[in-house]
């Protein structure tokens, strides 16, 4: 029989629901780590040329929260780098070559690289002229000092003898006391005016002091062993590794600075 015109068409049954549909997830969103380039070492020819760089150092930004990403000398455009970065970490590593501070060669400098030289000063001025957050060490604070007209003690022995060791040997780290300047931005982070050991593995050291840098910070030698900046509250220079110093306030807290300066700037 045909359907009745004045019903309409029959309606259609609607399709049974899943009791398995898919319900909207009510996990938080996981905050984004901040993007932290490292510098590696230099370049090494030797058998297969590579760069290379201790894993210490993403370790310690890895635990601190940050994403780590190595920067390797030789890139000609430092500032195609910095626009992507949140935060850099100037690691330690080979002698700066004499020649970048005006001074004179010594029988003790090693792995001098100007392809690493001129990528770093390159990478740090830009990064000082944009207020990228900063954590120098050892080397990287030598890197500081030159970028802004200091220059170096070459061999630190020939300056302040072997009181206070700085390094057991290139392949070694040693270890000594530092006191901090009361009341500096360093020693709030720290928690502390004292350290009873650091981290040490360096053989040059500051001499003169470039422009708007002050020590903050000293091993029983008076070598300096941190500076600051004026009006650069993110920047943190220390000539110790802080990578080595495990999870201590002077060790993994100063990633952990960095890191949290990092994730203000990218806010």
């Amino acid at each position: 029989m045909p359907a009745d015109p004045e019903q309409g068409a029959p309606e259609r049954a609607e399709p049974a629901r899943s009791s398995r549909a898919a319900r909207p997830s009510r996990a938080k969103p996981r905050a984004a780590r901040p993007l932290i380039g490292i510098t590696t070492y230099h370049r090494e020819t030797s058998g297969r040329s590579r760069f290379t760089l201790p894993s210490a150092y993403v370790d310690a930004l890895r635990a601190a929260g940050g994403l780590g990403v190595l920067l390797a000398p030789g890139d000609d455009d430092p500032e195609a780098l910095l626009e992507r970065l949140d935060g850099l970490v100037l690691s330690g590593g080979g002698d700066l070559d004499p020649a970048s501070y005006g001074g004179d060669g010594h029988a003790r400098t090693y792995s001098v690289s100007s392809e690493r030289d001129a990528f770093e000063l390159a990478l740090l001025r830009g990064a000082l002229a944009r207020g990228t957050p900063v954590l120098a060490i050892c080397r990287g604070m030598q890197i500081l000092n030159v970028a802004l007209g200091g220059d170096l003690h070459p061999h630190l022995p020939d300056v302040v003898g072997d009181a206070v060791m700085h390094r057991a040997s290139q392949t070694e780290v040693a270890s000594h006391p530092v006191r901090l300047e009361t009341g500096s931005a360093l020693a709030e982070r720290i928690g502390a005016d004292a350290l009873a050991k650091v981290p040490s593995w360096h053989h040059q050291g500051l001499r003169r002091l470039g422009t708007g840098l002050r020590p903050i910070a000293w091993a029983p030698d008076d070598v300096i062993e941190a500076v600051e900046l004026r009006g650069e509250p993110q920047l943190i220079a220390v000539q110790w590794h802080p990578e080595l110093a495990g999870a201590s306030r002077q060790g993994r807290g100063l990633f952990a600075a960095l890191v949290t300066g990092a994730l203000a700037r990218s806010r």
